[in-house]
């Protein structure tokens, strides 16, 4: 597949600039990143899936208004870009003091009470970014012992895998991406886990599940609040909605939706200006 490799470079040059800039990037289409050791962001998308406008569009509205961001792009040559940033990029992380997550090709892995083997084709659902690291953290917290998880928005699943390690009896996982879904199927064979059943579709694909008595939701913000009716709707009385996916500035709109739907906020967690919140339902 023919890619196209774009050079980004944001002043202020800050880690959290780029950070907030991969998301961006990630809600366009963009499926691999790299940060280069000047600092700047190298991002791979199929030449397929590029729309300039839709690029422009997200950098216009990118929420860090003081700053600037500026690009070049280039065709790459025939090469697996997923491959070379997990290679470059990837490397085991340890979230929370208690669950390490790494890659088959990872040597001298620090040892932790949960050991996640991930093999990833995009920067998000390592326990990298701050959301991923923020819901893991949530559930590090949450005795799982024979619960039933909705995990939406799944990506390599490793929240629904989690889950199961921490004693979920059954989890749904969800995804509106193809690919996604089949690297969760991977990654769940890769550590063994049974008891997830991941499916190709939306919020629509929930009519008739569960009901649950967890659901995680690490999305963005537009979604949580145009589909969190649908997960209330398949909610047990006492159960726990997690979401994360949104920057901290978002959390009184999340919550207030949240709140309408009959939701009982329970706290927030942030890092880096991301931000998840914990609410039941009574």
């Amino acid at each position: 597949m023919q890619y196209l490799e774009f050079i980004f470079t944001t002043n202020p040059r800050t880690d959290v600039a780029t950070d907030l800039l991969s998301a961006v990037l990630a809600d366009t289409g963009f499926e691999s990143f790299v940060t280069q050791d000047d600092g700047a962001l190298a991002a791979y998308i199929p030449a397929k899936d590029y729309d300039p406008a839709r690029l422009e569009s997200a950098l216009a509205d990118f929420p860090l208004a003081d700053t600037h961001i500026d690009y070049t792009w280039s065709e790459t040559e025939d090469k697996d870009w997923n491959e070379e940033w997990e290679k470059n990029f990837f490397q085991p992380i340890v979230v929370g003091g208690r669950c390490v997550v790494h890659s088959t090709f990872h040597h001298d892995v620090p040892r932790a009470d949960y050991d996640i083997v991930i093999n990833p084709q995009m920067a998000f659902g390592t326990g990298h970014h701050q959301t991923t690291g923020l819901m893991m953290r949530e559930l590090l917290d949450t005795d799982l012992t024979g619960l039933s998880v909705l995990d939406m928005g799944c990506g390599t699943s490793i929240l629904a895998i989690l889950a199961r390690m921490r004693g979920a009896a059954r989890c749904t996982a969800v995804d509106i991406d193809e690919w996604c879904v089949r690297n969760s199927l991977e990654n769940i064979a890769l550590n063994g886990v049974d008891g997830i059943d991941v499916r190709l579709g939306d919020a629509s694909c929930l009519a008739g599940e569960g009901p649950f008595d967890v659901v995680i939701a690490n999305i963005n913000r537009n979604i949580l609040l145009t589909d969190m009716h649908a997960y209330v709707a398949r909610m047990n009385t006492g159960a726990t909605l997690l979401m994360s996916g949104f920057y901290t500035d978002d959390i009184p709109l999340l919550r207030a939706e949240g709140e309408r739907l009959g939701l009982v906020f329970v706290h927030q967690r942030e890092d880096d200006h991301w931000a998840a919140v914990r609410m039941t339902r009574p």
